[in-house]
């Protein structure tokens, strides 16, 4: 089978033929219908990660997949050959962006009526990450505020839908045509980063998604109220600068699991929108990769096998 690897920290990832994967004990093997490539993927190449997600090579990219079950090892955990599921594998283990892939029993989801094999690769890692932020760690409720910056990115494009679902008044950070793309997915208020500065627009939320670091994190505490919560997807927050805004800051540490993402495929089969910033071939998979790198990407960027 074909597999998107790297051989190195740094290396560009290329296909390579490799033997197709025998499921061990608590094991499935999916044929991939559709992958999606995450920032994360771009870190763990890069080695950035490696702290967290020291890497084995030939490493195959790719942690979110949805396809059909090919074979077991012992044991099926309920599934059958032929199902449809959507998984995400660890970090570690990669494998999605190849014809087959070997994920955990324990990890598989089914995916629901109505929902194609492309948006169910879309959901594992962003949805999973701003449904994990907002209700997980923040404990967003009903009636609350809430600022969620980059609202066009695969996070945020989420978190907006969700917080709005739950009954939140959603603010979010965006720029150029990312601004109608917020509006549309259902934000109250969208503000321009590069024109407007959202310190001065912005006071007393409950709850920031902060999925940009640096100093868009440090000023983001200045727009909480006392008591506030700051929730970051990208680096631990300033506990100092935290406890001297009088609120609480939590770095979100995602991790794959089967009932969150089942949570959040079933959003994705009620209604909540996938926002894709483009669909390409597994065999373009180098420019998908690339598109995603370069930080531009308007939402997922999926990979048909």
């Amino acid at each position: 089978m074909k597999a998107f690897r790297i051989n190195s920290y740094g290396a560009d990832p290329a296909f390579e033929p490799v033997d197709t994967p025998k499921p061990k004990a608590g094991e499935a093997l999916v044929k991939v219908a559709a992958a999606s490539i995450n920032p994360l993927d771009n870190k763990l190449q890069q080695g950035y990660m490696d702290a967290f997600f020291p890497l084995s090579f030939s490493y195959t990219i790719g942690t979110d997949l949805a396809g059909t079950v090919e074979s077991f090892g012992e044991g099926n955990g309920g599934f059958t050959i032929g199902e449809r599921v959507v998984a995400r594998t660890a970090p570690t283990a990669g494998g999605a962006i190849a014809e087959y892939a070997i994920v955990p029993v324990d990890q598989l989801v089914r995916i629901p009526a109505g929902v194609s094999f492309e948006d169910a690769a879309g959901v594992p890692t962003a949805a999973g990450t701003a449904w994990q932020a907002l209700f997980e760690v923040a404990k967003l409720k009903s009636g609350q505020t809430v600022l969620i910056h980059a609202g066009a990115g695969g996070v945020g494009s989420f978190a907006i839908q969700f917080a709005r679902a739950a009954g939140a008044r959603v603010i979010t950070t965006a720029s150029g045509d990312g601004v109608a793309i917020a509006e549309r997915l259902g934000a109250d208020q969208v503000i321009d980063y590069t024109t407007e500065d959202f310190t001065r627009h912005v006071s007393d939320v409950d709850v920031v998604i902060d999925t940009i670091g640096g100093d868009t994190q440090a000023r983001s505490f200045d727009v909480l109220r006392p008591g506030g919560f700051l929730a970051t997807t990208v680096s631990p927050p300033d506990e100092a600068l935290a406890k001297a805004h009088g609120v609480s800051a939590a770095f979100v540490f995602h991790s794959s699991d089967a009932g969150r993402l089942a949570t959040v495929i079933d959003k994705v089969a009620g209604g909540v929108q996938v926002l894709t910033d483009r669909m390409i071939d597994l065999n373009d998979a180098s420019a998908g990769f690339a598109r995603q790198a370069s930080g531009r990407a308007r939402g997922k960027i999926i990979v048909r096998a």
